[in-house]
């Protein structure tokens, strides 16, 4: 019998990462499972267990320089053949109130970390020929143009995730041929304890286990673009093509003529 494939999950502990947890546990992976909760994450090692994985738990904190470097390295050992990135936080705040040290720690787990993490990762499934490189961003990642009273404070939380979604595209283009994919996840609202379970008794929510699902069956299928509550797929083709017509009317040398005036 083959051996199960190994897949880092960051964010393991709760949520939608310990939703793939499980997932994957049923789809035919061992797991190494990251989060800053050893306790829930024991929790979650004897949970996947019972269903047939492995577990190994690593417990740090990828919003520190220290804790990433410790992931980056297991993400490094060679044995990787999916990474997760699903680790994040709200941090929602207007710029003017985030604090410098919290900047630094929004920035670093929500933006440098699926960076890192997938760097650290690629250089043995490259080798392999195989894996899988995911993120899990957001659907406020196409959010920045919307300016409406009832949505929050995001600027630092939209940036790091349309950031997610413009690397994990453009990697995806770059590991053609290779044996190695990229998906990025942009679910909508989630019932979770994410931002302090804010979303958790809403009805216009979706579930955990449906962004793991829907996750699940797009690395498998090699789709670069998830969106688990897109029902018209063909929607995410036409925004690509709009992106692909500003891309080529706007990369031209004459000056526009609403420029053109004094």
């Amino acid at each position: 019998m083959s051996p199960r494939p190994l897949a880092l999950i960051t964010g393991a502990s709760s949520g939608i990462g310990a939703a793939l947890s499980r997932t994957l546990a049923t789809r035919g992976y061992d797991l190494v499972l990251l989060a800053r909760r050893r306790d829930r994450l024991e929790q979650m090692a004897a949970e996947v267990e019972r269903l047939g994985a492995t577990a190994e738990v690593l417990a740090v904190d990828l919003a520190t320089p220290d804790g990433l470097a410790a992931a980056s390295d297991r993400a490094a050992a060679g044995d990787i053949r999916l990474l997760v990135a699903n680790a994040g936080t709200a941090g929602y705040a207007r710029l003017s109130d985030v604090t410098a040290d919290d900047l630094d720690g929004l920035w670093r787990l929500n933006a440098t970390a699926p960076i890192s993490l997938a760097h650290a990762a690629l250089p043995a499934m490259l080798s392999a020929g195989t894996g899988s490189i995911a993120a899990v961003a957001s659907m406020l990642a196409f959010s920045s143009g919307v300016n409406a009273p009832a949505m929050p404070a995001r600027t630092l939380y939209v940036a790091a995730k349309s950031a997610t979604v413009a690397f994990t595209r453009t990697l995806a283009a770059e590991l053609t041929g290779t044996g190695v994919s990229a998906t990025v996840v942009c679910p909508p609202r989630v019932a979770t304890e994410w931002n302090n379970g804010a979303h958790q008794d809403q009805s216009d929510t979706m579930s955990a286990d449906d962004v793991a699902l829907a996750t699940a069956i797009a690395i498998e299928r090699g789709e670069t673009v998830c969106i688990p509550g897109l029902a018209d797929p063909e929607a995410l083709d036409r925004f690509q093509a709009s992106e692909r017509a500003l891309l080529v009317n706007g990369n031209r040398p004459a000056l526009a003529s609403q420029y053109r005036t004094t």
